[in-house]
């Protein structure tokens, strides 16, 4: 069947990416019948729903916790809470500077991995075919079907019905730009900025009166005593997480890790809390996009591409799944989630 006439349902399907977005579409599109193989460059599935973990400590340095406001993405995170790898948080929180914040409110049900936040994709990834450490670095359209070109393994042997592409819109632009500029040049008008993240260890608990706390001023915009979320190991020290706000750390991304660090560890200490034992620093690139697209996902069924993603819908972790799961079922033409 040449490309052009391909209709719904792809029998072979490729989904680039191993964050939630392409998860949650993997696990859908098998649940249709079709022959899903999930590639990801990382050691691991979770993409932004991650964890760094040492010889004794462990701290979540990408998406925090998240929410479940809608009753498809409720009825998974129930899934998650009953398999073992999700459970509520509810943390002391703080409000600094001047602004209010609508999602520090006390009555917001936050949820996150256990034991640690890469839990729910890892037990998504169990019953889907993943092959890890696998940089697709071009998207190859062949009259029968899609390959893909890999960096640690040349041309991929499979043709594919269906590529579904699952990474930060920077990404998916030098992958569509050839086989689908439309779409490429959709995924060039999506803003993701970068983030600063900065683990820190202590020896002994932080004395300060919260768990976490959004900061309205400065460079941070986040922080949070790791250690407090459920499942987490026991002292006698504990780690803590800061997020720098999203507009300093575009305009800093270039910095080093030890002038981030600096900066970070200051108004830190402007919060009441101590100088760190030791302290490591991540420079998410493509951390959130300001504003989503507002779509959700897009499929073309003539190229058989499609696009999933959080810089597609509604943002965080709950967008990225409910982007996946669109995708999903307008490949499988089933309803969309509710």
């Amino acid at each position: 069947m040449a490309m052009t006439e391909r209709t719904l349902k792809p029998g072979r399907v490729a989904v680039v990416g191993a964050g939630l977005a392409g998860l949650a579409c993997a696990e859908a599109l098998q649940a249709s019948g079709a022959t899903v193989t999930v590639f990801d460059k990382s050691r691991g599935p979770s993409g932004r729903m991650s964890t760094r973990r040492g010889d004794t400590w462990q701290c979540d340095h990408g998406a925090q916790y998240f929410t479940a406001r809608d009753a498809a993405f409720r009825a998974e995170v129930g899934r998650w809470v009953a398999a073992g790898v999700a459970a509520p948080w509810q943390p002391r929180l703080a409000v600094f500077g001047p602004r209010p914040v609508p999602e520090a409110s006390e009555s917001t049900e936050r949820f996150v991995g256990t034991p640690r936040m890469t839990s729910p994709a890892g037990f998504i990834a169990q019953g889907l075919n993943v092959q890890l450490q696998t940089t697709v670095t071009a998207l190859v359209r062949q009259p029968a079907g899609w390959q893909l070109q890999t960096a640690e393994h040349g041309l991929l042997d499979t043709l594919f019905d269906a590529v579904m592409l699952a990474v930060p819109s920077p990404q998916a632009v030098p992958l569509l730009q050839e086989p689908a500029p439309e779409l490429a040049a959709l995924a060039a008008g999506a803003r993701m900025r970068g983030s600063w993240a900065l683990m820190l260890r202590y020896d002994a608990p932080v004395a300060v009166p919260f768990d976490a706390a959004f900061v309205n001023e400065g460079p941070l915009r986040w922080v949070a005593r790791d250690s407090s979320k459920p499942g987490r190991p026991a002292g006698p020290g504990e780690t803590w997480l800061l997020h720098a706000e999203a507009e300093w750390s575009e305009a800093h991304i270039e910095d080093t890790p030890e002038q981030a660090a600096e900066a970070l560890l200051q108004a830190f200490g402007a919060l009441g809390a101590p100088q760190p034992a030791s302290w490591s620093a991540h420079r998410w690139r493509y951390a959130d996009t300001a504003p989503p697209l507002g779509q959700e996902a897009v499929w073309q069924p003539a190229l058989g591409l499609g696009l999933c993603g959080d810089w597609l819908g509604s943002g965080k972790v709950e967008g990225a799944w409910r982007s996946g799961r669109s995708l999903a079922a307008l490949v499988s033409g089933a309803a969309r989630p509710a």
